[in-house]
């Protein structure tokens, strides 16, 4: 919806034609934009408090840059893109201020940090083979508003290590764990934290995990109360759901 649609709508409601109620559903049902291959939702924001994120595999560099610029016609920030090739990072450079994230194959688009929620969101690993789904999560929690802390390598092999961070654990509002192998980091995170923990298995491990269904069922089964679960791998879930809940607080503005 442009300026000029927005003002008619605006104009509907002061000559009484639409109640204040009949306008907020014409807002929260449109507009989108048909590109022939990607109809972009513009009103993502207005409906979830935060836009339309851009899915990368599977779309042509092509593609990916014409709703990037779909998006920008809009005045949208924080244009985030996942599982994005280097490929199509660098064609889509070529349009715009990419910044790129090659480990878990992230792009940002207009990035602007700017923290909204009081909260901070932890993001737990087990090992360093689980960091491209971490920076996964961190990333797109940042890129919702959120301040994030990193605690890296943490495994309940050495189970020391994630005691010597116990004080940031507790600080948390959010704590997102991520493991694979069996995936018990969360059941321990779970059984120390006093706030709600997203698990998130990955597929990391040797092959009677099978690509992550071993930590997926154990991080299910965990007796571990306030644990939930996201898919295997999904990150990007994890972070989004994360940001919903620092956010339930209130923002800091």
């Amino acid at each position: 919806m442009n300026q000029l649609d927005a003002l008619s709508l605006l104009n509907s409601v002061k000559e009484g034609s639409l109640t204040p109620e009949q306008a907020l559903l014409r807002l929260r049902l449109e507009p989108f934009e048909d590109l022939g291959y990607a109809k972009v939702d513009h009103h993502r924001g207005l409906r979830q408090g935060a836009a339309e994120v851009i899915y990368g595999a599977g779309k042509t560099p092509e593609q990916i840059a014409g709703i990037v610029a779909a998006m920008l016609q809009h005045e949208e920030r924080n244009i985030l893109i996942t599982r994005m090739s280097a490929e199509a990072a660098t064609v889509v450079s070529e349009h715009c201020d990419l910044e790129y994230h090659p480990i878990p194959r992230v792009g940002l688009v207009r990035r602007v940090e700017e923290v909204t929620a009081s909260g901070s969101i932890a993001v737990v690993s087990g090992g360093t083979s689980d960091l491209a789904v971490c920076e996964e999560a961190a990333l797109t929690a940042e890129a919702l508003g959120n301040r994030v802390e990193r605690i890296y390598d943490v495994g309940v092999a050495g189970l020391h290590r994630l005691l010597a961070h116990l004080d940031r654990l507790m600080e948390a509002k959010v704590i997102i764990a991520v493991a694979g192998m069996e995936g018990a980091l969360a059941s321990v995170v779970g059984g120390l934290a006093d706030c709600p923990v997203i698990a998130v298995p990955t597929s990391v491990g040797y092959g009677a995990s099978f690509h992550g269904l071993s930590a997926l069922l154990s991080m299910l089964n965990s007796c571990a109360s306030g644990v939930s679960v996201v898919n295997i791998d999904n990150g990007f879930g994890a972070g989004y759901l994360a940001s919903m809940i620092n956010h339930m607080g209130g923002t800091t503005k």
